[in-house]
């Protein structure tokens, strides 16, 4: 479904895409490719204890947006962080698209489509 929005909650697991219109939204989940499991800082351990960044998870996240005209890309960690940063290094086209960053927790994905909808209003709004 190409639109003008999307809305993408990110984890180290998966990607929730939403692109939606005003009456319709249409739901896809990518999947990380990852087998590492999510991994925290330890005393003792070499290396930052973080799995090695996933760059094919990130394409296809990628991929999934790269036709919208607005992206919100949201989550509850660093994952999101590392998706805009892996797109401003590999992907600057969908980057440029990309309006905020922004911090939301485990919410449904009808939870996450009415928060995508109010930013896009309000972001519409200001201009």
């Amino acid at each position: 479904m190409s639109t003008t929005h999307v809305v993408v909650w990110i984890d180290h697991k998966e990607a929730h895409v939403i692109h939606f219109t005003p009456e319709a939204a249409e739901n896809e989940i990518v999947h990380s490719h990852s087998t590492h499991p999510h991994l925290h800082v330890k005393s003792g351990i070499q290396g930052s204890g973080h799995a090695a960044e996933n760059v094919s998870f990130f394409n296809d996240v990628a991929n999934a947006i790269k036709d919208s005209l607005e992206i919100l890309i949201v989550g509850p960690g660093f994952e999101k962080l590392n998706l805009m940063k892996h797109l401003l290094k590999h992907q600057s086209a969908v980057a440029e698209k990309v309006l905020s960053v922004e911090t939301v927790d485990h919410p449904t994905d009808a939870q996450i489509l009415e928060y995508a909808r109010k930013y896009f209003r309000r972001a519409d709004r200001l201009r």
